[in-house]
């Protein structure tokens, strides 16, 4: 197996040596950028811009384990991700999907796959995504002070 080093044509940068050319050497394409390319990028962005101010995000609910939230995402939008797939962080925030550290992508809601369902372990630390042991304890402390309340055991 050859290892090949990548040397860059100095002729390529070199303006002395591009001279009458337009500032390009021999055999150097011209550039493909054109103003009505750029343009376009630019109204792209501005579309998506758009999508993702229109993504909605639930209020935080919980169970003993988890809290939850969901994420109803513009159908636009939702059409060029991933249908069967749950996504990683990486892949659900290039979606523009805006949440604290810590969110899972746990589950496609099937009759309306616009709508993402994510959950984090009680007591996350929203800043760095790890569970907190105090978090935690509080977290659970307070769903269970909420079902005693809230139920009615006689």
């Amino acid at each position: 197996s050859e290892v090949r080093l990548a040397v860059p044509n100095l002729a390529a940068v070199d303006p002395r040596n591009a001279a009458g050319r337009g500032g390009r050497c021999r055999g150097q394409k011209r550039p493909t950028h054109t103003r009505s390319s750029r343009r376009s990028r630019r109204r792209a962005a501005m579309v998506n811009s758009d999508l993702i101010s229109r993504i909605e995000y639930s209020e935080k609910y919980s169970d003993e384990n988890y809290e939850y939230r969901h994420v109803i995402l513009p159908k636009e939008l939702a059409k060029t991700l991933p249908k069967s797939v749950l996504m990683s962080e990486q892949e659900w925030r290039a979606a523009g999907i805006q949440m604290s550290r810590g969110w899972q992508h746990f589950m496609i809601h099937r009759p309306e796959k616009h709508i993402f369902l994510f959950r984090r372990p009680l007591g996350t630390d929203p800043v760095s995504g790890k569970v907190d042991p105090e978090l935690e304890r509080e977290a659970k402390d307070r769903y269970h002070k909420y079902l005693q309340d809230n139920t009615n055991v006689e």
